[in-house]
């Protein structure tokens, strides 16, 4: 896979030498072990897989080498170019200013951008009407475009189906930047849904089965089909997509329950299905998929707690919380920052995003077992920090710097 160039204030020596040992020992990635830092009294389980991937260290390379060939110009991003506040901030402190946050909402006009500007799209893509504005501006979007192949892979596959007289069922949160990008992309082909979780899918699927009344859904799914969308005849014949970030089991069950609701409906064999239903399995993310079964190899080792770095509006980082949360106390962080103390912490809850203190969350135990991941954006260097401080309250540090020289 490419070589990045990333700012080495994102890398860790440690966390470099814990993944490079790990690739050295398992070249197929197959085992979902997490790795063990024996640090005395206090051990810490890191999953298999977590932090960059590859969309994420190709859009901060693009990013970086932007501003590095413009100097003088005015740069902005779309939005958020990845969901961590420290590559945020960093790229805010280097001069960039955002266009929208992370819900489309306007914080600069685009009236106010000229041919001159520089602007970039962030990893998650953006829609084809913004494409089509920047473009008429003279903007050369195509020249600064971090959306992540991964992202154009579930564009390219849309596309393919919408191709073959299929409607598009999007799994994604509505308001996500990568799903209102997706939703645009595939709308353009086909008539398109977006539905947020199993729960609107059952509703969604009633209207195929006719159990639900048509002129309902245009006020049930407001706001999230595409114009035109005839619900008597747009999910007769579908292939269900996902914002990549999301759980892949999540995507898979939507998936699953469509194709058996349509199987029903239709009374279809599995000879026959793909006349009615598309298979999209290949549309799912790597690092999702990867970071996904980490967490839950690494849920399989008994622990005390996990601690979850990232940014807290990150989809991939609050669904592996989710994950951990269903086995054992789980602790959302974005930094080392985070933890005040060793009786103290600053947690952010997944599905609210509110911040809370916690107190006595280290359990007074020894050895103290920490399951830790982290998601898709977030830095080394700040899994690294976390895993320092917590090793500091135990008085431990140095172990630290002695398993980064013994891996090396």
């Amino acid at each position: 896979m490419k070589q990045f160039s990333v700012p080495n204030i994102y890398r860790s020596p440690l966390i470099s030498a814990v993944k490079q040992q790990r690739r050295q020992d398992d070249k197929l990635k197959k085992d979902f072990t997490p790795t063990l830092l024996n640090l005395g009294p206090l051990q810490i389980y890191l999953a298999r897989h977590f932090g960059f991937c590859y969309g994420v260290e190709n859009a901060i390379e693009i990013a970086f080498t932007t501003i590095d060939e413009n100097p003088g110009k005015r740069i902005f991003l779309l939005s958020e170019m990845i969901h961590n506040p420290q590559v945020n901030a960093d790229l805010v402190e280097r001069g960039v200013q955002f266009l929208q946050d992370t819900y489309g909402n306007q914080l600069i006009p685009f009236e106010e951008i000229t041919k001159e500007d520089v602007v970039i799209i962030p990893a998650f893509g953006t829609t084809l009407e913004i494409e089509k504005l920047l473009n008429e501006k003279g903007i050369a979007t195509a020249k600064y475009n971090t959306t992540c192949p991964f992202v154009e892979k579930v564009w390219n596959r849309s596309e393919q189906i919408a191709e073959k007289g299929y409607s598009i069922v999007v799994h994604g949160k509505p308001r996500h930047e990568e799903t209102r990008a997706t939703f645009s992309h595939a709308s353009l082909h086909t008539p398109t849904v977006v539905v947020n979780d199993m729960k609107e899918t059952v509703e969604l699927a009633k209207y195929i089965t006719g159990e639900k009344p048509a002129e309902e859904f245009y006020h049930e799914f407001g706001g999230r089909y595409s114009e035109g969308f005839d619900i008597t005849k747009h999910l007769q014949k579908i292939g269900v997509v996902n914002q990549t970030t999301q759980l892949a089991s999540d995507t898979q069950a939507i998936s699953d329950y469509l194709k058996s609701v349509i199987i029903r409906h239709y009374k279809l064999t599995a000879e026959n299905i793909s006349e009615r239903f598309a298979d999209t399995r290949d549309t799912l993310c790597y690092a999702t998929n990867d970071n996904q079964s980490a967490v839950t190899g690494m849920l399989e080792t008994a622990a005390d707690l996990a601690i979850v770095i990232g940014g807290h509006n990150s989809s991939n980082s609050s669904h592996l919380v989710e994950l951990c949360e269903n086995k054992l106390p789980t602790y959302f962080i974005d930094s080392a920052e985070r933890l005040i103390s060793k009786t103290i912490i600053e947690s952010r809850n997944w599905q609210s995003k509110e911040l809370a203190i916690k107190e006595n969350y280290l359990p007074n135990r020894s050895p103290l077992k920490i399951l830790v991941t982290s998601g898709a954006s977030c830095p080394d260097a700040v899994v690294e920090k976390v895993i320092r401080k917590l090793a500091g309250f135990y008085g431990v540090e140095e172990k630290v710097d002695e398993i980064t020289e013994a891996i090396f």
